[in-house]
């Protein structure tokens, strides 16, 4: 079992993600922007993932910045990027380590298989 921290600024498809991440036995925290997904990140809790959107309306690229930071105060930590843009090769120099991006829209099934690459790449 993982612990993920979904950051997205969509309600619908925060609440979205985190039932198919719970449904498949991971415990899911979320935040809706970077201040509060960098507030949980300072808690003593234990994440493994964080999922963030790239763009958050509260900050342009704020995905990365947010894992940026997060990776400094947590080296190990897997990050996952999502998106309904194009990734273009300017936004994937931007890319922290070995972390990865789905497109939105995305299906479950893309979403695990990116979860599962991650994981197992980290463990």
């Amino acid at each position: 079992m993982a612990v993920v921290l979904v950051v997205e600024d969509d309600a619908f498809i925060c609440e979205l993600t985190e039932m198919t991440v719970q449904d498949w036995g991971h415990q899911t925290l979320s935040a809706n922007d970077v201040d509060e997904a960098l507030e949980i990140l300072r808690s003593p809790q234990h994440i493994d993932i964080l999922f963030t959107d790239i763009y958050l309306k509260t900050a342009v690229v704020g995905g990365f910045e947010l894992a940026r930071q997060a990776i400094k105060m947590r080296p190990h930590l897997c990050v996952l990027y999502t998106t309904g843009n194009f990734v273009t090769n300017d936004m994937r120099a931007l890319f922290i380590g070995d972390a990865e991006c789905i497109r939105k829209p995305y299906t479950p099934r893309q979403l695990q298989t990116s979860f599962e690459h991650l994981l197992a790449a980290h463990s």
